[in-house]
């Protein structure tokens, strides 16, 4: 696939700002609203001559401290939610919520992309990416235009675009949107976080199906109780029109089955253990698949999945349930998920030539970790080596995530190498200790190590034939960031490297 940078600059269409702004609740505290705009922007440093210039208060960066940047750079109009004063003739529109606006406006200016094709939103704390993925796989095999956006990038007609957040923010997204429908996509699967439900991120786009895969503790950062993120998961299932499939097997998502059942939109539900419209029978577990009975409306078929564990069971039948409401068929769907032979950093394992195995993975929350190692227990002939960290999140310090993850590690594990993920501005040492001091608690066996590169290094000198070294916390991402220096870091590189030099390595 070919990798390109998204250019968060709009310069498409010219329209009347009167027009643009007709359905919108506002004050013109200055200007004229007759002045033909022919981009937006929501970072001054992406103003074009005749933007209109959108003031974003965001957590760290306030966009009305950049109004006079973006009028210096060719803004005609400015949208503001707090008091300004500016010494030029610069159209200035005051509303109450600049990030609701900023979706609106976009969505207008791009003519409603998501009304022209079937829009499928996956949301849930794990599994999002995979089910993206295996039901791009299945609607590929279909025949149908798909585009996909998510943790791993935006896929348009094969071309593969790098996305800064999972969701991208609002006119990013748009923009997406208006390319797929040039490129006459029929289907869009995104991922859709708790984050762009929260900061209207996907405001003003027309979900027509909503899938939901599980809830368990992350983001507590924003969102400051599982209630809190509970309530923000449950705004797309408010948002889809046709369908909301639902996995009726995790607790919060029984009741979020419960709460929208009767709504127009038709609710579809999945699962193993608890009654459901789609459901899985017949499952037997190996080292590298998984395969099951799917059983439908329509009928059963044998699945495949190349990825193990119970949680690809879970996914696959998000997928299965998905394209079962999009009239796809069961061999479409059967051929579709086989053919997925694995998910960039989702229990991939790196080819090594060696007597034990090294698997990366995304697993970053207490929940997502405990299946992972609980998958690699039941085919584990040796040993497991953990390799993980906690990311650093604001208001995470000393945070119980700390202590769960210590726990899962101290349980599930052999021994655990405790090591950083993302530590940005906070101590590294300072989340390894919260951590260890979790697996001393639990009896469990650990080397600390802060260089999370030393870390893989001390796990792949200390295997033996048979382990199992499972590297956690960042899956398909390349890169760490320390302080506020984002650094390359390429997981699977690194252990490659490595092992290619592994006369070189020392044991301290």
């Amino acid at each position: 696939m070919e990798h390109s940078h998204f250019d968060c600059r709009t310069e498409l269409i010219n329209l009347l700002l009167s027009k643009l702004i007709n359905n919108l609740e506002y004050t013109l505290t200055s200007g004229s609203l007759e002045v033909e705009i022919s981009s937006i922007a929501y970072d001054s440093r992406r103003v074009a001559e005749n933007s209109i210039f959108v003031a974003v208060t965001g957590f760290s960066v306030d966009g009305h401290k950049f109004i006079d940047m973006a009028i210096k750079n060719g803004a005609k109009a400015i949208v503001v939610e707090k008091d300004i004063c500016v010494e030029t003739d610069v159209t200035i529109i005051k509303v109450k919520d600049t990030r609701n606006v900023l979706a609106k406006l976009s969505a207008l200016f791009f003519d409603n992309p998501t009304s022209k094709f079937n829009l499928i939103g996956v949301t849930g704390t794990n599994g999002k990416t995979s089910v993206t993925y295996l039901l791009k796989a299945i609607y590929d095999r279909a025949n149908r235009t798909t585009g996909l956006i998510g943790t791993n990038g935006t896929i348009i007609k094969n071309q593969s675009i790098k996305n800064k957040n999972t969701t991208p923010e609002s006119l990013d997204l748009q923009q997406l949107f208006s390319n797929m429908v040039a490129a006459n996509t029929s289907d869009c699967i995104m991922e859709v976080s708790s984050h762009s439900l929260s900061l209207d991120r996907v405001a003003y786009s027309n979900f027509n199906v909503g899938i939901f895969t599980n809830l368990t503790p992350d983001h507590l950062e924003l969102h400051k109780s599982m209630e809190e993120y509970f309530r923000a998961k449950a705004k797309l299932f408010y948002l889809s029109t046709d369908f909301n499939i639902i996995n009726v097997d995790d607790p919060y998502g029984k009741r979020l089955a419960d709460e929208v059942r009767n709504l127009n939109t038709k609710l579809i539900t999945y699962g193993i253990n608890n009654e459901a419209d789609i459901y899985a029978s017949n499952i037997e577990y190996s080292s590298d698949s998984v395969t099951y009975i799917a059983n439908t409306p329509k009928g059963q078929i044998s699945i495949k999945v190349n990825i193990p564990g119970v949680i690809y069971v879970y996914n696959s039948l998000a997928a299965i349930a998905c394209a079962y409401c999009n009239n796809i068929s069961l061999k479409d769907i059967q051929t579709g998920i086989s053919s997925v032979k694995g998910i960039k950093g989702r229990f991939e394992i790196v080819p090594t030539n060696k007597d034990f195995t090294v698997i990366i993975d995304f697993a970053h929350t207490e929940d997502g970790l405990q299946k992972a190692l609980t998958t690699v227990k039941q085919f584990a002939k040796g040993r497991i080596i953990l390799v993980f960290g906690v990311y650093a999140a604001p208001g995470e310090e000393g945070s119980d995530k700390r202590w769960g993850m210590g726990k899962v590690a101290a349980e599930y594990a052999d021994i655990a190498i405790v090591t950083s993920d993302n530590p940005k501005e906070q101590d590294p040492v300072s989340i390894i200790e919260d951590i260890v001091e979790s697996i001393k608690v639990h009896n469990g066996e650990f080397k600390a190590i802060v260089d999370r590169k030393e870390a893989i290094k001390y796990a792949i000198g200390i295997s033996q034939k048979d382990d199992i070294i499972f590297i956690a916390g960042k899956g398909h991402e390349t890169t760490q960031i320390i302080g506020t220096e984002e650094i390359p870091f390429n997981e699977k590189e690194i252990v490659t490297e490595t092992i290619n030099n592994s006369g070189e390595i020392k044991i301290s």
